[in-house]
């Protein structure tokens, strides 16, 4: 299973008033619409909002592997009303990737509560005829070069996930780097590429569906969601796990502890609590339900 690290991070600023928030806040997304990012913004937004008293305006605003957003947010004014979800190739990957950056990851941003964790999964369009990973790597080796991968944008964990596994198992894909897991996840349903690797919330509507296959999770153990799908560790490749997480960031000179405070409580209040766990419930029961399905329509057609 592929882990994302995603964190929510707030311009660095150095003068907090007392009155905050007394207007809207501004929610950038780096991709666009349709990711894990996006659901992670809206889902947590919601509760945040109560816990400060104040709404949020969430906006996709994808390019540049995260830099356009990223950049947009160092210039904004210091006053905590313009904030972003981060993510491990505009934190923590771009910095190596390009020569210049328009912003500076410690000096602008600095984490201040885990939002979430989101595991990852790798899938393949439904004509693709690799049941796992095993026979994908096997399918790949005797296509080299003929097999397209997308991605949510180059130094994404999508890309670093696919690209550990080229290496480790020889095999020889192309990258097709797109501006988020939303228009990624269009063209692979669409068939126009063959594979990916992404968070669940975005892909398992497709898996349900019949459109996607889940050849392997990134986890260190199984997902409960998906109980007979084996982890890449378990199919021959050890050393890789992955789990998106999101966090707040703050500012690393003067910490807003009374706004952290509240980011906080409102992330892990227990609505948004209950809500979770809702979700996976919801999760697990329509992959019993998907696959019970396909248990019948096999017995119909046998």
């Amino acid at each position: 299973m592929r882990v994302f690290a995603f964190l929510l991070a707030i311009l660095a600023s150095q003068v907090f008033a007392q009155s905050y928030p007394s207007k809207p806040i501004r929610l950038l997304v780096p991709f666009a619409p349709g990711g894990s990012s996006t659901l992670v913004a809206r889902f947590m937004s919601e509760e945040m909002a109560k816990g400060l008293g104040t709404s949020f305006i969430i906006e996709n605003k994808p390019g540049g592997g995260g830099n356009i957003a990223m950049q947009e947010v160092a210039r904004a004014a210091p006053d905590g009303y313009t904030l972003i979800i981060g993510h491990v190739g505009s934190l923590a990957m771009n910095p190596y990737m390009y020569e210049r950056l328009p912003y500076d990851v410690d000096k602008d941003f600095a984490p201040v509560s885990l939002l979430a964790v989101v595991p990852n999964i790798f899938v393949v369009y439904h004509e693709v005829p690799a049941k796992d990973l095993r026979e994908f790597v096997a399918l790949a080796k005797a296509k080299p070069g003929q097999i397209n991968y997308g991605s949510a944008g180059n130094g994404s964990a999508g890309h670093l996930a696919m690209e550990y596994l080229k290496q480790v198992s020889g095999m020889e894909i192309q990258h097709v780097p797109y501006k988020g897991t939303g228009p990624n996840v269009t063209d692979l349903i669409a068939g126009r590429t063959q594979a990916t690797s992404a968070g669940t919330p975005p892909l398992l509507p497709h898996v349900k569906s019949g459109k996607l296959r889940v050849i392997a999770v990134g986890t260190s153990k199984r997902l409960d969601s998906l109980p007979e799908v084996g982890t890449v560790a378990e199919q021959g490749y050890p050393g890789r796990r992955a789990h998106p997480s999101r966090s707040c960031a703050g500012s690393p000179k003067k910490r807003p502890r009374r706004r952290r405070a509240r980011w906080c409580s409102s992330a892990s209040s227990p609505t948004t609590r209950r809500r979770s766990v809702r979700r996976r419930r919801n999760t697990r029961r329509s992959s019993r339900r998907s696959r019970s399905a396909g248990a019948r329509s096999s017995v119909r057609r046998t």
